[in-house]
């Protein structure tokens, strides 16, 4: 029947967001509890170089 197909729909499900959840896991840890920030146009990157100039630790994800 149809609902043969739903354990084998979880596990793929499951095994297709475990990389997800483990990337921003690990930039909360490696980023000192923010995630990574993405700059994705002149703008952003910009605030990116901003908070990094402003930091005083060539960081950006580290405040003052």
């Amino acid at each position: 029947m149809w609902f043969e197909i739903l354990p084998g729909l979880a596990i793929m499900g499951v095994c297709l967001t475990i990389p997800g959840f483990s990337t921003i896991l690990i930039h909360k840890y490696t980023n000192g509890g923010k995630e990574k920030r993405i700059a994705r146009n002149h703008y952003q990157w910009s605030l990116m170089e901003r908070d990094r100039r402003l930091s005083g630790t060539n960081r950006y994800y580290e405040s003052k």
